[in-house]
């Protein structure tokens, strides 16, 4: 039960809404078009919540293998540097997660062709190298970008194409707002992470334009998410059970005061999960949202 529990903590399971939303918003149109093949939305979410928990392993290991991994400050989840699991075990916990990913993507591959195929092998490549090498894609500007097309417009699209076999600006326009939630995420751990960083030579929006540009960021992720799902509403494409996002409003307004008064690490640090929570919350009443349009209908 305790290296239960310490392979769970490795996973980083705060981390889990970033997989988990895009599958629920991805999944959820198709439902409400009578497409959804409860099979294959189960293994879309198996796969990639196991890409999930990888690419934090990858993380793990890289980040403790690196010289300016050593100086950093110790966060509960640094498995490896607090000895509870050898780097080895970690990486070979990435490498079974990725492996058991790629034989679910094959079998999605066969059932639904290929263009699963290049979501597939683009999504493991930038999962592998955002945290791998020397020059990782994370650590060379590149981190927000990528989180926001990967884990957004890609993922849910990826989601609702093994449903459907389609491509839709329906489900283009869907996947923007879990894009600016997951990306604001990203923007919190960057803001906690400003003085580290810098440090290391890692670049981020916060290390070149400052911690106060940050905050103006995660702000502006979160206002544009609400904003596109006030235009979707509007115009129709979602009803007006596409607005129950509002009901995250009270933990963005309680993650807003974290990320605007905080000033330190220590501070800034509770911002991270938070983001995480609302993330979570915003992505799961879009796509309950959706699923209730067809059952009330």
């Amino acid at each position: 039960m305790r290296l239960i529990r310490i392979w769970f903590r490795a996973s980083r399971p705060f981390t889990f809404s970033g997989a988990v939303v895009p599958v629920l918003v991805g999944t959820s149109p198709a439902f409400r078009e009578g497409q959804a093949d409860l099979w294959l939305f189960l293994l879309v979410f198996a796969a990639c919540l196991l890409v999930q928990i990888a690419t934090n392993m990858v993380d793990e290991y890289s980040d403790h293998n690196r010289p300016e991994g050593q100086g950093k400050l110790l966060a509960p989840y640094k498995v490896i540097a607090l000895g509870l699991l050898s780097a080895g075990a970690v990486k070979l916990g990435a490498a079974v997660c990725f492996g058991i990913a790629t034989a679910i993507g094959i079998y999605l591959i066969i059932r639904t062709g290929w263009p699963i195929l290049a979501i597939c092998a683009a999504s493991l490549i930038v999962a592998y190298f955002y945290s791998a090498g020397r020059l990782s894609l994370g650590k060379i500007g590149l981190g927000q970008p990528l989180v926001f097309v990967f884990m957004g417009p890609v993922m849910v699209m990826g989601a609702y194409y093994v449903q459907t076999q389609s491509f839709t600006m329906a489900s283009l326009w869907l996947s923007l707002p879990v894009a600016c939630t997951v990306t604001a995420i990203l923007a919190a751990n960057d803001l906690r992470d400003f003085e580290e960083d810098r440090a290391a030579g890692k670049r981020t929006p916060v290390t070149v334009f400052g911690r106060r540009f940050g905050r103006w960021e995660w702000l502006g992720l979160v206002v544009t998410a609400y904003l596109i799902v006030f235009g979707l509403v509007v115009t129709g494409s979602l009803g007006i059970m596409g607005l129950l996002p509002l009901l995250a409003l009270p933990q963005a307004t309680r993650t807003f005061r974290l990320i605007w008064n905080g000033q330190e690490r220590a501070q800034l640090a509770p911002a991270l999960p938070a983001t995480a929570i609302f993330h979570g919350q915003f992505g799961f009443l879009l796509a309950a949202g959706i699923v209730l349009e067809r059952l009330l209908s």
